[in-house]
């Protein structure tokens, strides 16, 4: 690997779901920077896959099969961790079911109640583990994935934006419970990332998203790695509770579509 940058020499990083987009570029990242990785996902040979790629690049990768919803699972995989490792620093809980686009009142109950098991029980059961192995080495660092969706909120994704949401609240009540612990738990909140749904939904619905965004573009897997990876470093040590949004301003508040001047009331046309 690029010796250039090792944050994290030394280390162990866990990634939950990293078997592709973001939650595979930022254990790829995590990588980089010289951690050893631990990969977990339900699709084995896909976390093979990217571990591979780590360690074809001279990188630490061990991959896990487990479903982040089951509590003996993850129990197993971090028993794996601390005994192959004997420590735990970081992890990333990306794990994510975006579920069926559908109006509130036509949602099924079952695929709402999947929505819920993937992205809150999922992050308690991951934070669960890993804060007990934290504590076992004097502290770490934990980031949870959000979505900009549960800050704002998105029509059609009720059980998304309920998760995200949850997420959100679980993530401040963690970070609370374990400050004076050494343990720091942080949310990131991505608006439209460029990942395989995004790329699978073609050119128009690519350009539907980046407009939606103030910055008008859409977001890459690696900004959003960038970011989990700076929240984990010792550079972010007085941060706890956080919910940083990488969503090109979508979570600072609607951007005007009208042309006005400086000064001049809104709502007076230009001349």
């Amino acid at each position: 690997m690029n010796a250039v940058g090792q944050r994290y020499s030394g280390k162990v990083a866990l990634v939950a779901g990293a078997s592709r987009g973001i939650g595979a570029a930022t254990a790829r990242a995590f990588a980089a920077e010289g951690a050893a990785v631990v990969l977990l996902a339900r699709s084995k040979q896909a976390i093979d896959d990217v571990a591979l790629s780590i360690r074809w690049q001279g990188g630490e990768a061990l991959a896990i099969e487990a479903d982040v919803g089951d509590e003996s699972a993850m129990a197993r995989a971090l028993d794996i961790v601390l005994q192959r490792y004997g420590h735990l620093h970081a992890a990333f809980n990306n794990a994510t079911d975006g579920g069926m686009p559908a109006p509130l009142a036509d949602l099924d109950v079952e695929a709402f109640d999947r929505g819920l098991r993937t992205n809150i029980r999922g992050t308690f059961i991951g934070m669960r583990h890993q804060i007990r192995a934290m504590v076992r080495n004097g502290g770490g660092a934990i980031v949870n994935m959000a979505s900009v969706a549960g800050v704002n909120g998105t029509s059609g994704l009720s059980a998304y934006v309920a998760g995200k949401a949850g997420i959100i609240g679980l993530t401040k009540a963690a970070a609370l419970d374990y400050a004076d612990q050494g343990i720091r738990i942080n949310v990131v909140a991505p608006g439209p990332i460029l990942t395989h749904h995004l790329e699978a939904a073609g050119a128009k619905a690519q350009e539907q998203a980046a407009l939606s965004t103030p910055m008008r573009r859409l977001g890459t897997v690696e900004e959003v790695a960038a970011a989990v990876l700076w929240l984990c470093c010792e550079q972010a040590s007085y941060i706890t509770g956080a919910v940083l949004p990488i969503d090109g301003g979508m979570s600072a508040g609607t951007k005007l579509s009208v042309n006005y001047r400086r000064g001049e009331p809104l709502g007076k046309g230009a001349d």
